[in-house]
């Protein structure tokens, strides 16, 4: 059973061990009894003292249902927090927002994609600058989130690191090589009478295969963390 005291040792510890090396900032939430609150959230969220005594590294990711070019990578997110366990911190994974080009060119919507490319930096700079995190990585894989996530850590100025979440695979068709790409071209050469509508429906369903293809690792395939 924990008596008061026992309480009163451990917070008299946490405010005379050693920081931990990294913990540069994160020890704002986590230090003193003034800081009980703050860390009874974090327990709330399934951390031990140990994790909160870590370094705290944001995790960004932008995987999500818009466009295929993040739909894959969400295991490559799961490869990065364990890759920060390992290295002694905590992670914390958030979303982000995204915009796909190729899906909106044309309409309209288009004029929301360079507004998104702010919307992701200021959303992932937000998140570190509040929660006072200690590093960040983030994961994209779209036209405007690559950009977005280095600009984040551009003004955050904090240890980070980007990881590209890959490309889609070239779709086959005719024994050659497509992308999306040859689909833009196949309109115009549509328009023109250059090919029929059978042949451009059979480029449009097998230029993308599918989505950005998920990172595996092991010890044979060694994660490029």
């Amino acid at each position: 059973m924990t008596t008061s005291s026992d309480s009163q040792q451990k917070l008299n510890n946490k405010r005379s061990s050693k920081r931990a090396p990294g913990k540069w900032r994160s020890w704002e939430t986590t230090e003193g009894a003034v800081r009980a609150p703050h860390r009874s959230m974090m327990k709330a969220m399934g951390l031990s003292d140990k994790d909160i005594a870590a370094p705290f590294v944001g995790v960004a990711s932008t995987h999500n249902e818009v466009t295929p070019c993040n739909a894959g990578i969400e295991p490559l997110i799961e490869e990065v927090k364990r890759g920060v366990f390992a290295a002694g911190g905590t992670p914390f994974t958030f979303g982000t927002i995204t915009v796909s080009d190729a899906i909106s060119m044309g309409t309209e919507g288009m004029r929301g994609s360079l507004v998104s490319r702010e919307v992701i930096a200021d959303s992932i700079e937000t998140v570190v600058f509040a929660e006072r995190y200690d590093g960040l990585v983030a994961v994209a894989g779209c036209d405007k989130s690559l950009p977005g996530a280095m600009m984040a850590m551009a003004r955050l100025d904090v240890p980070s690191v980007f990881i590209y979440g890959g490309s889609i695979m070239p779709g086959s068709l005719h024994g050659e090589d497509i992308q999306i790409q040859t689909v833009f071209e196949a309109v115009g050469r549509y328009q023109t009478g250059e090919i029929d509508s059978d042949e451009l429906y059979a480029i449009e369903s097998h230029a993308c295969p599918g989505p950005v293809p998920a990172v595996e690792c092991s010890q044979q395939t060694q994660c490029p963390l």
